[in-house]
């Protein structure tokens, strides 16, 4: 099995799976009881999230755990709203976000809110002076991802925000680091709100944060125990998910210039091989992180291509693993070209995958590329 699909969702490597283990065996008492066992667990939680904080540069108590980043997605902005003046009912998002954005907005917009997509530039970055033009007086909120999940467009979080605080020092500036957070280097001080979930990162899954700036007010999505260590998140910690993703994100962040360079390397070997073929077509600028490699097929439909590949235990992805059937919004936003956006083929690599790995794969996707595209041209 070759697996290239690590930015839908990665494998727990085996010490994370030993952390969540003995989390789970010696430490059985809830963290929120008074007695030996519970204060145990109270201890052993407050350690994960103090790595945590350290290792993200941040304070504990500006990390609120979630099931996931769409859990964080949904805190971030719902929780806003309680707080708001009257006549602050626009958030400005880009037009490279997750699924898991948009579906907000939509929501938020049957509630009266208004949303506004601020254009970007022909390498993927948010259009500054756009950006300027979007922030209005009623604008409360600008959102955009970190790294984005299906062409892996880094976007200068520091330049964004000090052109949201210039505009106004009121708007708050959130960032889904889903995609960012243990690829490249990531600084939650360039952001008010971030969201992240374990499972891109070798974690389990059903467990994410939001990371939240001291000074921000959020209303809590459900309501429970004040008891809690978590007051916008009630409920029982979930302890061996906790101590689980703390370990993962420690790993994940060791070595991580040296991790990129190794999958930069085999990147461009892909590309090097697939470039040749005219009707391929490599979707990325010179602002994609090498671990999310886009490519558009042109004249073979990706779901057709993806379950070939399967044939042969090769496993990659279209689109995001959200959304499928669709075209791909950044694609289209990219070239303004359907047919290509139609067409998109997702290759994510992992400091994992092996250099055999990759020429496996560039020799079966060969094969079966020249054998569809010869079907495609006899009918």
């Amino acid at each position: 099995m070759i697996y290239l699909d690590y930015s839908a969702t990665t494998p727990v490597i085996n010490d994370v799976i030993d952390s969540y283990n003995k989390a789970s065996k010696d430490y059985i008492g809830n963290p929120n009881s008074i007695h030996e066992l519970g204060l145990k667990s109270k201890k052993l939680l407050e350690n994960a999230l103090e790595q945590m904080a350290n290792l993200l540069n941040v304070s504990d108590d500006e990390l609120t755990i979630t099931s996931g980043a769409t859990e964080a997605n949904n805190m971030a902005f719902k929780g806003l709203l309680k707080f708001l003046p009257e006549n602050k009912k626009n958030i400005v998002v880009s037009k490279l976000e997750h699924p898991s954005i948009y579906k907000i907005c939509e929501y938020l917009e049957t509630l009266g809110y208004t949303i506004s997509y601020v254009e970007n530039d022909q390498n993927g970055i948010i259009d500054f002076e756009d950006l300027k033009k979007k922030i209005t007086a009623e604008t409360f909120l600008v959102s955009v991802c970190a790294v984005n999940s299906e062409v892996g467009i880094r976007q200068p979080l520091k330049t964004i925000r000090q052109i949201i605080k210039k505009e106004d020092p009121n708007i708050l500036f959130h960032s889904d680091i889903t995609q960012a957070l243990g690829k490249v280097n990531v600084n939650l001080h360039d952001v008010d709100l971030a969201s992240a979930s374990a499972h891109k990162i070798y974690g389990p899954k059903g467990i994410g944060f939001l990371y939240k700036s001291k000074k921000i007010r959020l209303e809590p999505l459900i309501h429970g125990s004040s008891k809690n260590f978590n007051k916008l998140n009630p409920g029982t910690p979930p302890l061996p998910l906790i101590v689980a993703f703390s370990k993962a994100l420690r790993l994940a962040l060791t070595d991580l210039d040296q991790k990129e360079s190794f999958v930069t390397k085999l990147n461009e070997k892909i590309i090097r091989k697939l470039e040749k073929y005219e009707k391929i077509k490599i979707n990325k600028t010179s602002y994609s992180i090498p671990h999310i490699l886009n490519i558009s097929l042109m004249d073979i439909k990706s779901e057709t291509f993806v379950h070939a590949m399967a044939q042969e235990e090769i496993y990659i992805g279209t689109k995001t693993a959200c959304s499928k059937g669709e075209l791909s919004n950044t694609v289209m936003a990219l070239y303004n070209d359907k047919k290509r956006a139609q067409t998109t083929i997702r290759i994510s690599i992992s400091y994992l995958t092996t250099l055999d790995e990759i020429n496996k794969f560039i020799s079966i996707f060969e094969q079966k590329y020249e054998e569809l595209n010869s079907l495609n041209q006899n009918d």
